[in-house]
């Protein structure tokens, strides 16, 4: 089942997404059971939205071995266990929305991630043989990071905590088995202005779902709807005002967005 969130000239709403491009809305949100309004919209005539505003979205850096190898010089070595930090949720975008450059910023990455919602059971102090009953879905996210930023700071909250630098959409897949897919082995893709720069598969994560849910766990409370992103494939790269990103993962869509600069700022004063 596909949940999108979405605005309408009535306002906010979640809803199903069908086969024929038709969603179905639904009464309040999506965690326990469904019941629908009665209300359908063509996908044409609505413009969706992040498909969740969490609490805050849990990344997991250095989660695959080719991506360390590409950025050694900058984040050193494999990690021993999960690498985590926090994005905040001002950071959310949906499909559609500006990624915003920082006035100055002249090196800012995309990062396509898998990334998982948490349902309503939430986590806490799970074992990684638990943590899937602790999963709502998955969806795709792109870790944007400004990384000269990322590389001065010596910590990462800054290079990749400015608004706008969290897109997660188009929707989150609540059942990929139904799909005849694994979550633990899709494929993961980005391009920039149709070139395809990022490559891998999810059987690659180091560290993988249950596991990142469960150590995750340890250290905080997940509550429903907050959001996982579990690393990223080699191949990141720059991106600039005017371009368009869409992060690609097998059976969860496109997520498409353009680079514009910071509101305020010129265009060419943010492609510098």
């Amino acid at each position: 089942m596909r949940i999108v969130r979405f605005a309408s000239p009535q306002g906010m709403s979640f809803g199903v997404l069908d086969g024929d491009g038709q969603v179905a809305q639904i009464e309040g949100h999506p965690f326990g059971r469904i019941s629908f309004t009665g209300a359908r919209h063509a996908q044409a005539d609505i413009r969706l939205l992040s498909p969740i505003l969490p609490s805050k979205v849990v990344c997991v850096g250095k989660n695959y071995a080719a991506h360390i190898e590409e950025m050694k010089g900058l984040t050193g070595d494999a990690p021993t266990e999960p690498l985590l930090f926090l994005k905040p949720s001002t950071a959310v975008i949906g499909p559609g929305d500006a990624i915003r450059i920082p006035p100055g910023s002249t090196n800012v990455q995309h990062e396509v991630e898998l990334a998982v919602v948490i349902g309503a059971r939430g986590a806490r102090n799970v074992t990684p043989e638990q943590a899937t009953a602790s999963i709502f879905g998955y969806t795709i996210g792109n870790d944007v990071t400004e990384r000269d930023m990322q590389k001065s700071d010596g910590q990462w909250t800054r290079a990749k905590g400015f608004d706008s630098f969290c897109p997660i959409g188009p929707w989150i897949e609540t059942d990929l088995g139904a799909l005849g897919l694994d979550p633990a082995d899709l494929e993961v893709s980005c391009a920039v202005d149709g070139e395809v720069r990022q490559q891998g598969r999810t059987s690659q994560l180091i560290f993988d779902v249950p596991t990142l849910i469960s150590y995750i766990s340890q250290v905080m409370t997940l509550l429903p709807g907050d959001v996982v992103l579990t690393g990223t494939p080699s191949g990141v790269g720059p991106i600039r005002p005017g371009q368009r990103v869409e992060a690609t993962i097998q059976g969860l869509g496109t997520l498409a967005n353009s680079v514009a600069a910071a509101e305020g700022v010129s265009t060419a004063a943010g492609a510098r």
